[in-house]
């Protein structure tokens, strides 16, 4: 079964710092480990918020506000798609994520949903 690990709440060092190069280290060893154990189905670092655009269509006007859509101390920075055999291994890869450390990491299965292409029927 597929399951997202989101990361909440890490701060990115700067550029070209010893911090920085530690946390990549770190990140990759774990990167790594996921796809050696064959679990790693993806996994991106996200933008920061500031570079979002939040979209909502209210009775039918499309809103687009730039930036982040709540004031909130953790935010989304990025993910990994993870297929383990259960809730039980999923957890276990995301006690293992280095960012874990710093902020927390939210597991969610992935709910499997037939592909629209099998939904038409002709």
């Amino acid at each position: 079964m597929r399951y997202m690990l989101l990361i909440y709440g890490c701060e990115r060092p700067d550029w070209n710092t010893p911090a920085h190069a530690d946390k990549i280290a770190a990140v990759r060893a774990f990167t790594q480990k996921c796809a050696q154990d064959g679990v790693l189905l993806a996994a991106d670092p996200l933008h920061t918020t500031d570079t979002a655009t939040t979209v909502r269509v209210r009775d039918g006007e499309t809103l687009m506000t730039d930036g982040p859509f709540a004031e909130t101390a953790e935010h989304l920075g990025g993910y990994f798609i993870l297929d383990c055999t259960d809730l039980d291994e999923a957890l276990r890869y995301a006690a293992l994520c280095p960012m874990a450390a710093e902020g927390s990491i939210e597991v969610r299965p992935i709910l499997e949903l037939e592909p629209a292409s099998a939904q038409v029927s002709g």
